[in-house]
C-alpha cells in the first residue's frame, strides 16, 4: 500500500460520509461537457484510474451530472481536461468560477491539462494561479510556433522528456509566490507547476502527459508514454502534503 493511499484513507476517515464513494474511495471529478473535446476527458480519467490513489473517478459537467458546489463538496479532486479554445470554453464554465474557487480554497485539488491549465489563469479563468497564462507558441524563442499537434521537449524535474503538445499554455507566475515548478520548456518558460490556493492545491501542465497512443498516431508522431509524468503531477496535488486536507 503506497504512502499516498494511506494518507488519503486517513483524511477520508476524518470527513463526512458524503466525501466518499460507496466503496469508501476518494472521489475525483473529471469535467466532460461542452468546454472540452471528445477524448480529452477520457484520457485524464484513464490517468487517474491507472494510478496508485484508488480514486473513484466520475465525469461531471453534463446533464446527468451537473457541475455544482454540492457535487464538488463530495470530491477531493476536480480535473479540467484540454480541448477547444479558451474564451468559448470559459463561457460555458464562468458561472461555476465561484464554486470551483471555493472548493479548492477549502482544501480540494485542481488539475488542469492544457486548456484546463489556461482555465486556472485569470484572463479569462478561475483565478487559481498567482499570475496568469499565455500561449506557449507566442513566447520568445519558443520551440513550437504552430497550433497543430506535435512533440515538445521539456525538462521535467531537470530530466529531458518529450510530450504531446497542441497550443498549450506557459505559466506566468508572480515573483516571490510559493510554487513548485515541475517542468520547463526549452526557452525556460514554465510548462508544469503546482501552487497552493487557500488550503488546496492547484497542479497545471501545458503539454499532455495524459496523451494516449492514438493521439500520437492520428498526428503522425512517434508514440511516447508519459503517464509517469502525469502521475507525478497528481501525486503533488494528492500527496501527504497536498490538497486533500479538507
Amino acid at each position: 500500500m503506497s504512502r499516498i493511499v494511506d494518507t488519503l484513507r486517513r483524511i477520508i476517515g476524518r470527513r463526512p460520509a458524503d466525501d466518499r464513494s460507496a466503496g469508501g474511495r476518494p472521489v475525483a471529478l473529471v469535467y466532460r461537457g461542452p468546454a472540452t473535446t471528445e477524448g480529452y476527458p477520457e484520457a485524464v480519467a484513464a490517468l487517474l484510474r491507472g494510478g496508485p490513489w484508488e480514486l473513484d473517478v466520475r465525469y461531471i459537467g453534463h446533464r446527468s451530472a451537473p457541475l455544482t458546489a454540492t457535487a464538488l463538496a463530495k470530491a477531493v479532486l476536480y480535473a479540467q481536461p484540454g480541448g477547444g479554445e479558451l474564451e468559448p470554453a470559459y463561457r460555458h464554465l464562468r458561472e461555476h468560477r465561484r464554486a470551483i474557487r471555493e472548493f479548492v480554497a477549502g482544501g480540494g485539488g485542481y488539475l488542469g491539462f492544457c486548456l484546463g491549465g489556461c482555465m486556472a489563469g485569470a484572463t479569462p479563468g478561475f483565478g487559481l494561479l498567482p499570475g496568469d497564462t499565455d500561449r506557449y507558441i507566442a513566447s520568445k524563442r519558443g520551440a513550437v510556433t504552430h497550433d497543430r499537434g506535435t512533440l515538445v521537449d521539456v525538462r521535467w524535474r531537470d530530466r529531458p522528456r518529450v510530450l504531446f503538445f497542441q497550443n498549450g499554455p506557459r505559466f506566468l507566475l508572480d515573483e516571490g509566490m510559493p510554487a513548485t515548478v515541475l517542468a520547463r520548456y526549452p526557452n525556460e518558460e514554465i510548462a508544469a507547476v503546482v501552487v497552493p490556493f487557500g488550503r488546496g492545491r492547484v497542479g497545471v501542465v501545458g503539454p499532455h502527459p495524459e496523451a494516449t497512443s492514438d493521439w500520437f498516431i492520428d498526428a503522425g508522431l512517434p508514440v511516447r508514454d508519459n503517464a509517469d509524468l502525469g502521475r507525478d503531477l497528481v501525486d503533488m496535488v494528492l500527496g501527504p502534503d497536498g490538497a486533500v486536507r479538507r
